[in-house]
């Protein structure tokens, strides 16, 4: 309650304080004198749009100085102008009577978005930026096979990201970097349009769901140290924007077909209604193939719903719905001799896993004036995802056909994120000031036993045919969070600024429930079955600190630096779910550390885009597997494995090749590399021969380079990837064990060309993936898809239509 009275002291406070810089007149016509009602005035230095009142009054915000406003109504010629500083009084302007299409000023507006990634403002609505590690993928801009969600192409410009590519759809994301492991992006908050998307964000932080990258305008990625506004996680945050109804038409639908190898077949349908209060926007993608391996066809639907209403000019009131389904046949893992000797075979025709989720969002934001923004976001989830199959601990082993294992999770969760920000000058000082609090509770469920003996995709225990296995675990984990958390821009002057930051946490996670241990000896009968009961109650309750510094140079160049503490806690699937693959050590405990950056980035002449940063990132306690010995044999184990820190250099530059040899403005052609080098240690550690050891998931280079080559309506990309060697447990096994779970993952290069053309309101998309057809992979699975090792997709052609009404 205390902290709370806190809060809403500052929040009331903090509303007196003074507002931003904006700019506010009148547009008239040159002839008649008369004020102009609907002027589109854009801010482009901002990109910020407004319109004028029906008295021909308009008020747009200005971030930045100089500043470019351009002013267009249907009808009447462009008009520029150019601002230094603030204006004092009114600004009057008057727009000449001539017929101007408005492409002319979309084209001057997008003529800026050149480069794939563009950095966010240094405060956009109610969150805060600056000084942070921030890039944003723009989608429109990017020759990814966005059908398929390939994310080696979609990611390819971001530095450092290691991805697992285990299937040809893109039915999950599954990146990491900087150590931090790639599956089903657990270690990274994941968001869509703000709000959390994943099945439980402290008990279970994985994401089965991910929007298709053809529903979505931009994805946002902040770093680790730039995290404290969205959680406590090492790796950050990753936020799905998806695209919204369109401003310039009052109904516009888009249909995309593609077909590709393996009898890939996806359809994305999407409309946008639009009018002066409400608007619309909705998609559906369907997916199925056959998969590049035996046993692993696909099938998936996706639905996606946005409800906006405009309550007034200052406030809006939306809701979203989300729906995916999916059932995948999975092909199982290999070990290192299977894998070499046919990399995409199949020893299991019994394994499937399924996913059925359902987000829903109410948001309402309101600008309380031209300084003062509020947000208010309810969120929650109802999902299920069910894993069965055979699953042995030798992944070469034929499946004989007896009971299949099955482990059925059932998340439900609601949360609440408030935020508020407000600008405010102390003497001349200016201030930007975000708090912020987010409640969250949880409700999830997991419960593992027999599966049926059959082939089929049936997710129901048979505890009559196999009752020796009846409940091998059952628990429920209530989960519960409030979290208060804070940042203030302190503009020392126009270019430098410090921006701190802090994060309460109040953490209480439970589990309550029993897991069984039964042994049978060769004929199959019971000798021992012992349950054992469990009960656990985690209150913590601690406050992060963050501290950010950005310096903005002349030449829109901005060097940054910025500190931060991360946390993660023990997941249930740390501690209660039996794998034959591995052991769980019961003292497994919660991860601490910092993560910090410095780094220069910024944007020369429209000729080059850059981002070039150090960082470092410690760990206490870090989560990881060791091999023990149990039994007379050597398994790995879960746990806590030691004290580590990761540390290296991220870059990304990116030309504008018409700009800098002054090519003909029907060429479009860009260069890019990225890349990342990384080194690791684990600096403490109580188990044996673990001090001295490089950190999993760390490959010490990770180089992507790409080339586009656009002339009027074609356009050609073409990309390479580079990984170097990484290792899977802290002991840096190179030959992996029966399971295939340890042992390094090899370096690989894989090389990427895709195509483009429009036609007026048609546009063809086409592409080869692994062009040169390499054989690799780059997971080793603990559990399901496996475990063991998962191929990668071999060489793969796919061709789109889209049109668009």
């Amino acid at each position: 309650m205390r902290i709370l009275k806190v809060f809403s002291f500052i929040l009331l406070s903090s509303i007196f304080s003074f507002g931003q810089d904006k700019v506010q007149g009148n547009v008239y016509d040159t002839n008649t004198k008369l004020k102009l009602a609907n002027v589109s005035v854009y801010n482009t230095t901002d990109d910020i749009i407004s319109k004028t009142n029906n008295e021909g009054v308009f008020e747009v915000d200005i971030l930045t100085y100089p500043v470019e406003l351009l002013f267009y109504l249907e009808g009447y010629s462009l008009k520029s102008i150019f601002l230094d500083n603030k204006l004092d009084d009114n600004l009057n302007l008057y727009l000449d009577s001539k017929i101007e299409e408005l492409d002319e000023v979309i084209v001057r507006a997008n003529k800026k978005k050149i480069f794939q990634i563009n950095r966010k403002k240094d405060f956009e609505e109610t969150r805060v930026y600056a000084g942070k590690k921030n890039e944003v993928i723009i989608l429109d801009l990017s020759m990814a096979n966005l059908a398929s969600n390939n994310a080696r192409q979609v990611y390819s410009q971001i530095p450092g990201l290691n991805i697992f590519q285990n299937d040809d759809a893109g039915l999950q994301l599954n990146i990491g970097g900087r150590g931090l492991n790639p599956n089903r992006t657990a270690n990274f908050n994941t968001r869509q349009n703000n709000y959390d998307i994943s099945a439980d964000a402290l008990g279970y932080p994985e994401s089965y769901y991910t929007p298709p990258a053809e529903a979505l305008s931009e994805i946002e990625i902040l770093r680790g140290a730039a995290s404290l506004q969205y959680g406590t996680q090492f790796g950050g945050l990753i936020n799905f924007k998806i695209k919204r109804p369109s401003k310039n038409k009052k109904f516009e639908s888009i249909i995309r077909n593609t077909i590709g190898s393996n009898n890939l077949y996806t359809n994305f349908t999407s409309i946008s209604l639009n009018s002066k209060k409400i608007s619309l926007y909705a998609y559906s993608n369907f997916k199925k193939g056959d998969g590049f391996r035996q046993n692993s066809e696909f099938e998936s639907f996706n639905f996606y719903s946005y409800l906006n209403y405009n309550l007034n000019q200052r406030s809006n009131i939306s809701l979203e719905l989300t729906r995916l389904k999916y059932l995948a046949h999975q092909a199982g893992g290999l070990s290192d001799k299977m894998f070499k000797e046919d990399p995409f075979q199949s020893n299991r025709e019994r394994n499937w896993f399924e996913v059925d989720w359902l987000l829903y969002n109410m948001k309402y934001k309101l600008k309380i004036n031209n300084s003062t923004n509020l947000s208010l976001n309810f969120f929650g989830l109802e999902a299920k995802r069910n894993a069965l199959g055979f699953r042995t601990n030798r992944v070469d082993q034929v499946d004989l056909g007896y009971e299949r294992d099955l482990i059925k999770g059932k998340f439900s969760n609601l949360g609440f994120e408030k935020r508020f920000l407000k600008e405010y000058k102390i003497k001349k000082t200016k201030n930007i000031f975000l708090i912020g609090l987010k409640y969250y509770k949880s409700n999830s469920r997991s419960e593992q036993g027999p599966g049926t003996a059959n082939k089929d995709a049936s997710f129901s225990f048979d505890y009559n045919n196999f009752p020796n296995y009846i409940n091998q675990s059952k628990y429920v984990y209530p989960n519960e969070n409030f979290a208060v958390f804070g940042e203030n821009i302190i503009y020392f002057t126009d270019r430098l600024s410090l921006t701190p930051g802090f994060r309460f946490e109040n953490i209480k996670t439970e589990s309550e429930g029993f897991y069984r241990k039964i042994n049978l000896d060769a004929a199959g009968n019971t000798i021992l079955n012992e349950r054992f009961n469990e009960s656990d109650l985690k209150k913590r309750k601690f406050i992060l600190f963050g501290l950010g510094l950005s310096y903005k140079f002349q030449n829109n160049v901005e060097t940054y630096a910025n500190i931060s503490q991360n946390y993660r806690s023990v997941t249930f699937a740390d501690i209660s779910i039996i794998n034959p693959a591995y052991a769980i050590n019961p003292e497994i405990d919660d991860e601490k550390g910092f993560t910090t950056d410095l780094g220069v980035r910024g944007n020369y002449k429209n000729k080059i885009s850059f981002d070039t940063s150090l960082f470092a990132l410690s760990y206490r306690d870090r989560i990881g597997f060791v091999q023990k010995v149990f039994n007379g044999n050597v398994k790995s184990e879960r746990g806590n494995v030691g004290n580590a820190i990761i540390y290296g250099i991220e870059s990304l530059v990116d030309f504008n090749l018409n700009e800098i040899f002054s090519v003909k403005k029907e060429f479009d052609i860009n260069f890019f590399i990225n890349y990342s080098l990384i080194k690791s240690e684990y600096l403490k550690s109580d188990e044996v021969g673990i001090e001295g050891n490089s950190v999993e998931f760390v490959p010490e280079h990770n180089v992507k380079s790409g080339f586009k080559l656009g002339y009027k309506n074609f356009s050609m990309n073409w990309q390479t990837s580079f990984l170097s060697s990484q290792f899977t447990d802290s002991s840096n096994a190179i030959v992996g064990n029966l399971s295939g779970v340890i042992g390094q993952i090899p370096s690989y290069i894989i090389s990427d060309l895709s195509f483009s053309i429009k036609f007026n309101s048609f546009k063809i998309e086409s592409g080869i993936n692994n062009l040169f057809n390499e054989t690799y992979f780059t997971r080793r699975a603990t559990g399901y898809p496996g475990p063991g090792i998962i191929p990668s997709p071999p060489r793969n052609i796919y061709s789109t239509i889209q049109i668009k009404f």
